[in-house]
């Protein structure tokens, strides 16, 4: 199966870890953070944030810039209204079939 931009797939695989969705969360309150404060605040090494970061840029949903020594991180929303559209839309033939399930019996 062929990937396209469009694809929720590694949105989804990124927000299926916890640890990952406390990221976005905390990206989210607060852009611009290290993987150092974001350690502080969960419960994992720095290295362990480092991964998830990878992750999460890999699925684009974040970006780090580099400032001086440090690496900044921050919340890129976009990929996320893609995966809440491919919901809509599933939710939307989910809502159509039980329709008409419903008007068969």
């Amino acid at each position: 199966m062929e990937r396209t931009a469009a694809d929720p797939g590694p949105v989804f695989a990124a927000l299926a870890d916890p640890t990952r969705r406390e990221v976005v969360r905390l990206l989210a309150a607060q852009p611009g953070l290290t993987a150092s404060a974001l350690a502080d605040e969960l419960p994992v090494s720095r290295q362990a944030i480092a991964k998830h970061l990878a992750q999460l840029r890999d699925a684009g949903l974040a970006e780090a810039e580099h400032t001086g020594r440090e690496t900044r991180y921050r919340l890129t929303p976009e990929p996320l209204a893609g995966a809440m559209e491919w919901m809509v839309a599933a939710g939307a033939q989910w809502d159509t079939r039980l329709e008409r399930l419903k008007r068969r019996l």
